[in-house]
């Protein structure tokens, strides 16, 4: 099986690191799925968006995460985020909260959608 060394980096730590077989993000131009031996490419994610990753024993690892960029190479990619959270470290009802609240700045709302998408997409992994 192919695989490639994916880091997934915020601002203010390392959250994975190691090898995967696919590694999907959403990007300004949209959801990108990258598998080994991908084009290089740089791509731009968007604000309160999803990193997901299968790392070679086939766990998915689903993170939240608010901007920054991704490059990749043929069997690299890295994942630099202005901040991320793993989904199981998501407080759900706090991120509902903000979702209800009209009060919320944009950025707040935006992150706490990723947050609420990040976690629902691991319980339907």
């Amino acid at each position: 099986m192919s695989e490639m060394s994916v880091d997934l980096v915020a601002v203010e730590r390392l959250l994975w690191s190691g090898q995967a077989t696919f590694v999907s993000a959403q990007t300004t131009e949209g959801q990108i799925g990258i598998m080994p031996g991908h084009e290089p490419l740089l791509g731009q994610l968007v604000e309160g968006g999803i990193v997901s990753i299968v790392d070679t024993d086939g766990q998915r690892i689903v993170a939240a995460v608010h901007g920054g960029f991704f490059s990749v190479t043929a069997t690299t990619v890295r994942v630099l985020a202005e901040s991320a959270e793993f989904a199981d470290e998501v407080d759900l009802e706090a991120a509902q909260r903000v979702l209800a609240d009209s009060t919320a700045s944009e950025e707040d709302q935006l992150a706490a959608q990723a947050q609420v998408r990040a976690v629902e997409r691991t319980a339907n992994a």
